[in-house]
């Protein structure tokens, strides 16, 4: 069995984020589901949806988890 290193978080990562998509990473991040992420950005839930799979997509995270671990490093 191997072990799997993660680097630490940096500032590219925010940089590979468009703004819309670190606002609606800064909502999950502090506990909004994905209606009232919606509801505040003026979004359907499904372009939320969107948003948090290109965030997963691009950045090689799974989990709600990791992206608020992504977001409170960030400073999000």
């Amino acid at each position: 069995m191997s072990l799997t290193l993660v680097a630490p978080l940096t500032e590219a990562p925010a940089a590979a984020l468009a703004p819309r998509e670190q606002e609606a990473l800064r909502h999950i991040a502090a506990g909004c589901t994905y209606v009232q992420t919606a509801r505040s950005m003026g979004l359907s839930k499904h372009t939320v949806d969107a948003y948090l799979r290109r965030i997963r997509a691009k950045l090689g995270i799974n989990t709600t988890a990791e992206m608020t671990r992504l977001a409170i490093s960030l400073g999000l």
